[in-house]
């Protein structure tokens, strides 16, 4: 499944909308946890595996990252709409990182939504597996391996 944020962002500088992590952090948190429970639900209807790039969880990681409070709706969400297990984490890569119109976040922004997101993963009961710094043929081998 698609990366929310990256998306939401796109749609909302389309249209002039403010939901955005530098305008409107709790609305673009919840537009983010809407596309999630969406993503979610498709992929139960669909046929498996089924990959995520982010998901409920990293909403919740998102916004204790910007210290603002975390919804019950969405505590409820991430207990009730479950992953597999094993999630796959990408550790941040500085020889890679690169900052886009979408991507505004520095490389040491990008370490602590990291350490964000191995907390929150944690703390919900998912085992972390990190992806190797590696090419991306290498990491969807990496994946395969794990999940077939």
């Amino acid at each position: 499944m698609p990366e929310a944020g990256r998306a939401i962002i796109q749609d909302q500088v389309d249209i002039g909308g403010t939901a955005l992590p530098w305008d409107d952090r709790e609305a673009f948190a919840t537009l983010m946890l809407s596309w999630e429970l969406r993503s979610h639900r498709e992929a139960l209807i669909g046929p498996g595996p089924v990959i995520f790039d982010r998901a409920i969880p990293d909403v919740i990681g998102y916004l204790r990252l910007c210290g603002l409070p975390v919804p019950a709706a969405a505590l409820q969400a991430a207990k009730k709409r479950r992953y597999a297990r094993r999630v796959f984490i990408a550790p941040p890569w500085p020889a890679i990182f690169e900052r886009d119109t979408e991507r505004k976040q520095t490389l040491v922004e990008a370490k602590a939504t990291f350490q964000a997101m191995v907390e929150t993963y944690s703390n919900l009961g998912y085992e972390l597996v990190a992806l190797p710094l590696a090419s991306v043929v290498e990491r969807a081998k990496f994946v395969r391996g794990h999940i077939l």
